[in-house]
């Protein structure tokens, strides 16, 4: 349930600021009459985003067995991918997320109503998107009969809204590179158990062989109906039988990304080179 919380909390929180960006730049702007276009734009996005997700659910249900192991794989090791390339953007663009937003709404203001509804669309859309593919995903691989997964990513999103609130009115005030820095890595470890369990998938579908080598098997030690094996598989997908493919890859997808996420971003980076000023140019000259 825990992981569940944090890709709500995290994916969510990024949404929220987009929005929360876009509306406090057009209020102190004195746009209000382009309010209506981008909450037109954040409507479309929010809907397709769970158009999408009702898809993945209910489409899969119509499948063989071997095909949803198969759908639930790939599509698990597309989102993998996904939020991977996500807290690494967004690490290094935090810092200038606000004015590379405000500059796209002002190129919208001059085209006209249409460019405002597309660019809140696009810029709330992929955050959309890519939620509802890992949502989808981590409940999957979470699943233990019970809403527990999807209670913790509403109690994330819920949260993500109030904090994006808080953020618009004023009343709260965090260091958003340190945050997102934290919950990217904290992440990492969730996407890894998810990338193992979309392995398992595909060993099931028999596209990946290997289902009948495990690497270990302490299910007597954690019984997967255990309170402290319910709590490990809802905060890190644990498996106690895994195989050796499943070992492998999380060992290989998470202690170099883990690593390379955790170094210090150089500073500067991800941002807008900066201008020299004329003082610059005249003593060059």
């Amino acid at each position: 349930m825990f992981s569940n919380y944090l890709i709500g909390l995290r994916e969510g929180l990024e949404a929220s600021l987009v929005v929360c960006i876009l509306i406090a730049y057009l209020v102190k702007t004195g746009r209000r009459d382009a309010l209506k276009p981008i909450w037109i734009g954040i409507g479309f996005a929010v809907a397709i985003a769970m158009g999408f997700g009702c898809a993945l659910e209910f489409g899969s249900q119509e499948l063989t067995f071997e095909a949803q192991e198969a759908l639930g794989g790939s599509l698990s090791i597309v989102a993998v991918a996904l939020v991977t390339w996500m807290v690494f953007w967004m690490r290094r663009t935090a810092r200038h997320l606000r004015s590379e937003l405000h500059g796209r709404l002002d190129a919208a203001l001059a085209m006209g109503t249409g460019a405002l509804v597309a660019t809140a669309f696009l810029a709330v859309g992929r955050e959309g998107l890519e939620t509802a593919l890992f949502v989808w995903a981590s409940v999957h691989a979470a699943s233990d009969g019970t809403p527990r997964p999807l209670i913790g990513v509403a109690l994330g999103l819920a949260t993500a809204v109030l904090l994006g609130w808080l953020f618009y009115r004023g009343a709260l005030k965090i260091n958003l590179a340190r945050f997102f820095t934290w919950t990217g890595g904290m992440l990492v470890v969730v996407a890894a158990g998810v990338l193992a369990y979309g392995v398992h998938d595909l060993q099931e579908a028999n596209w990946i062989p290997g289902i009948r080598d495990l690497a270990f098997d302490i299910s007597g030690t954690i019984p997967p109906d255990s309170w402290y094996g319910t709590l490990l598989k809802g905060v890190l997908n644990f498996q106690p039988d895994p195989t050796v493919v499943q070992v492998t890859v999380w060992l290989l997808y998470l202690i170099p990304t883990l690593a390379v996420f955790l170094v210090p971003a150089r500073p500067g980076t991800g941002g807008p080179r900066p201008q020299p000023t004329p003082a610059a140019v005249r003593d060059k000259t």
